[in-house]
């Protein structure tokens, strides 16, 4: 795919790169929660968060470079109590992605997966995209709005 480098001229944002190896999973993870504290989410919506975050980068480690390595990147912005996060890779790509959104569709059946990641991912955001050609990898774009916490 190619790369986005365009980052908000408002707000925060960071950005993080790594090699597709299934360890750096939880650094994914770790990073947004973080990134993603500023919002004060609930112990839930981080925890949804994490769970997103996770399914894109285990999507894009197995399926985007199967048995490769490449790199996956990752961008977050905040943007009036929302917080979008857009996972890339620059592996494979994904043929159809209607059929890929699927429940219980996987491509790579020899590993016993469930085919629910993107079916996950959707639960836990209130918007997902995908963008994705064969060859060109794959950028899941993610975005989920953080409630303020009422004063008891």
């Amino acid at each position: 795919m190619d790369r986005d480098k365009s980052m908000p001229a408002a707000g925060n944002y960071m950005r993080l790169q790594f090699p597709s190896r299934s360890e750096n999973e939880s650094l994914a993870r770790v990073a947004v929660a973080a990134f993603a504290a500023q919002l004060d989410p609930t112990l839930e919506q981080l925890t949804e968060l994490k769970t997103a975050v996770s399914e894109a980068v285990t999507n894009a480690i197995i399926h985007g470079y199967e048995d490769g390595e490449g790199e996956v990147r990752i961008s977050c912005s905040l943007h009036e109590g929302a917080i979008e996060i857009v996972v890339e890779d620059d592996g494979r790509g994904i043929e159809d992605i209607d059929l890929a959104r699927q429940p219980m569709y996987t491509s790579r059946p020899d590993l016993e997966r469930s085919g629910m990641g993107l079916t996950i991912m959707e639960s836990f955001v209130d918007e997902l995209a995908i963008d994705s050609a064969p060859g060109r990898g794959t950028r899941v774009r993610m975005r989920k709005h953080i409630a303020p916490v009422m004063a008891q």
